[in-house]
């Protein structure tokens, strides 16, 4: 991914977060990431770590129409997903990649315990949130133009509780430095 592309997006989230009246703490942790694949406009998200503690973690996440976070799942976290701006749409598998798998699924949706099947997706507007609980396979992405999207979960960790389904996904991208950094991501060293 060329530092070019990362510097454009940190310009894009920090004008709709400024739109939208989101105020960032003060040295907030910045990531990108395009998943390795090399394709920011197809996969690809910008993540901030808004607090880090050994029980629980806060992110706010910013992704534009057309950018998908691959299916995963976490062995340990639990999280809740808000669409904070915007429209975003979740999809929920039981097993990995299986689009036929079949089965039920439980999800809060705005609190409340739903019953979904695999493969279905839910759709959550502005202010809405999902729970969802370890080993619940899913992806992500904005149906509206832009997404502010939040996420409360347990304690988070990125280099060993995110289990994409393609083997090819690698967390953080290898970064051509094609300009100046506008500022430091977790993943620079």
């Amino acid at each position: 991914m060329k530092r070019s592309q990362i510097n454009s997006a940190i310009r894009s989230a920090k004008a709709c977060f400024e739109r939208n009246g989101w105020v960032l703490p003060p040295n907030a942790k910045w990531d990108v990431t395009d998943f390795g694949l090399r394709d920011f406009d197809k996969s690809g998200l910008l993540l901030i770590n808004l607090a880090e503690e050994p029980e629980y973690c806060e992110k706010l996440m910013y992704a534009r129409k057309n950018q998908e976070t691959p299916s995963h799942c976490h062995k340990k976290k639990k999280e809740d997903i808000i669409c904070r701006q915007g429209k975003l749409v979740i999809e929920f598998w039981n097993a990995p990649g299986d689009d036929t798998a079949t089965g039920d699924i439980n999800v809060k949706v705005n609190g409340e315990n739903k019953v979904i099947k695999s493969g279905d997706k839910v759709v959550l507007n502005s202010g809405e949130r999902v729970t969802i609980s370890p080993l619940v396979y899913h992806a992500f992405y904005p149906e509206s133009e832009e997404c502010i999207i939040g996420e409360v979960s347990t304690a988070n960790d990125d280099l060993n509780d995110n289990f994409f389904i393609n083997k090819d996904i690698g967390r953080y991208p290898e970064v051509e430095e094609d300009e100046p950094a506008l500022l430091k991501l977790l993943s620079d060293k």
